[in-house]
């Protein structure tokens, strides 16, 4: 009895943390100190946006994974030294429960595109283009360069404004936390 006592409540107790919050607080401490969670998730724009070939696209399209939401530009200097890091962060944990999706406003041409990922090592994200900001816009982005962490429904539950270490122990930690959350 004693034992069936203590695996029922060894069971209980991991559930819990299988789906606990992620540490939002810890994420901040750890180097993420501009991490703005919202107090509640709010749907992510619908609004379309192309890949490097022409095609359509929207944030829909990753419903089911974890999101990492990149805004940037190839004339943004933060963008510019951020964009290893979330390389890193894609190439250590993308998968089929996370991806980093970065995605260009403004006017950024392919071509130049593609030069800064090979000169910065860029080799695991994907080029995606809204040339008319009209995704930026509906998400309420007001520079650059701005992160927006989407759960599994397609919610945003966060957002960083400016650049950040994402290869960092404190991002992993906060995406693995994500992830584990219950769907």
């Amino acid at each position: 009895m004693l034992r069936s006592a203590l695996l029922y409540t060894a069971l209980v107790f991991g559930a819990n943390a299988a789906f606990a919050e992620p540490d939002w607080q810890a994420a901040r401490d750890g180097g993420l100190d501009k991490l703005i969670v919202l107090d509640d998730p709010a749907p992510v724009s619908a609004v379309t946006f192309t890949d490097r070939d022409g095609g359509e696209h929207s944030l829909a399209d990753w419903q089911g994974k974890v999101v990492l939401l990149n805004f940037w530009a190839t004339w943004c200097a933060p963008c510019r030294e951020e964009m290893p890091a979330l390389d890193d962060l894609q190439a250590a944990l993308g998968g089929d429960d996370f991806e980093v999706v970065t995605i260009a406003t403004g006017r950024n041409a392919v071509d130049r595109i593609d030069a800064f990922f090979a000169e910065v090592g860029v080799e695991n994200l994907p080029v995606l283009l809204d040339p008319r900001q009209q995704v930026a816009r509906d998400m309420g982005v007001m520079g650059l360069p701005v992160t927006v962490l989407i759960d599994r429904e397609g919610n945003e539950v966060a957002r960083y404004l400016g650049d950040a270490d994402w290869a960092s122990e404190a991002a992993k930690t906060l995406v693995s936390q994500m992830v584990a959350t219950a769907p």
